[in-house]
């Protein structure tokens, strides 16, 4: 087995939201934060032929990296080799059991019916994370007064913070403050993605062209009020 560089740098940005992963058979990868307020999922081309657990992904993939002529992968029972270097290097990577690596749920999320819907562009998410870390923002709030949407960085403690308000898309009379943590939004691969947001405590955020999703809950401050 091979492992395309779009999946390895998917299972990168895993890496950033848990250090353990369980690989299952199939095609479908998922994993967890340990506080469990970040899920997410990914379809990746590749076909995972047994379940294993990575206990340090980031590990996992520095060892990968090692290899720059695209290393296969042999899986035995509680290890697997990665063989590269023109087939000279064989590293032995062991396996961990899966009560070492805080686990995703197995049945997928029931997500609310949203409140809120919005198409999160790619320049669009560049500019608020940019804005969020330069302003040293330690939240990411999505507003609305009813006629506008905007993309708001914030510090919830402090009123004489620097912030950032972009505008994102036209109201529909309902106004709203749904926040979130910045370190939260930065476990997101960057890129273009179609977001839904429930007052009950729940978003998520889809991939417009890769088929990836994560599921983010809100944090406390956040309130919803029903238009007219």
């Amino acid at each position: 087995m091979k492992l395309s560089s779009e999946t390895l740098g998917v299972l990168k940005n895993f890496g950033n939201i848990n250090a353990g992963i369980l690989f299952k058979q199939g095609k479908t990868l998922k994993t967890v934060s340990n506080h469990k307020n970040i899920l997410a999922e990914v379809v990746i081309q590749e076909e995972i032929p047994v379940e294993f657990g990575i206990y340090d992904l980031n590990n996992f993939l520095s060892v990968v990296s090692m290899h720059k002529d695209d290393p296969s992968f042999e899986f035995e029972d509680k290890q697997m080799r990665i063989v590269g270097n023109k087939g000279r290097s064989k590293v032995t990577y062991r396996f961990c059991e899966p009560t070492m690596i805080t686990l995703p749920p197995e049945k997928q999320i029931a997500m609310p019916d949203p409140e809120i819907a919005f198409a999160f562009t790619a320049e669009d998410f560049d500019w608020v994370m940019r804005a969020a870390a330069i302003l040293d923002s330690p939240q990411i709030a999505i507003e609305s007064d009813g006629s506008k949407v905007s993309i708001v960085t914030l510090d919830l403690q402090n009123d004489s913070a620097h912030t950032d308000s972009l505008e994102i898309c036209d109201g529909n009379g309902d106004k709203y403050r749904m926040v979130f943590k910045t370190e939260n939004l930065t476990k997101i691969l960057p890129g273009s993605y179609d977001v839904s947001i429930s007052s009950k405590g729940i978003s998520h955020f889809k991939n417009k062209n890769v088929n990836l999703q994560y599921w983010i809950t809100t944090e406390a401050g956040s309130k919803f009020e029903k238009g007219a």
